[in-house]
């Protein structure tokens, strides 16, 4: 896989989640000088006539910012979770993505 200066990056690990009308990427790659980093990118198709596109946005996470996004991440969730709709079953949401799983699993065997 070539960046955008023409270098090579090697893909060593990837982890696709499907959402609704939206796919996330989870890739990690190394460089040159063998270090890793994560790229999570968004991916949302869009229609255009008889045709479609992908419309994709792309963050690049280095290894020092790992742990601050984690934690800020984890904490936004939580906040959302406990504090902003605490009314709301997010469990179910867990079941529907483990069935998806399955579902898409066995589409591909």
């Amino acid at each position: 896989m070539e960046d955008n200066r023409g270098y090579d990056r090697e893909e060593i690990f990837s982890k696709k989640v499907k959402a609704g009308k939206r796919t996330y990427f989870f890739d990690v790659k190394s460089t040159r000088a063998n270090d890793f980093y994560i790229t999570i990118t968004e991916s949302k198709r869009r229609v255009n006539g008889d045709s479609f596109t992908y419309e994709k946005h792309k963050i690049f996470l280095y290894k020092e910012d790992f742990f601050k996004f984690a934690n800020a991440l984890n904490e936004a969730v939580d906040h959302v979770k406990n504090d902003l709709m605490p009314e709301v079953d997010f469990a179910q949401f867990e079941q529907e993505d483990t069935e998806n799983e399955v579902n898409d699993e066995l589409k591909w065997e």
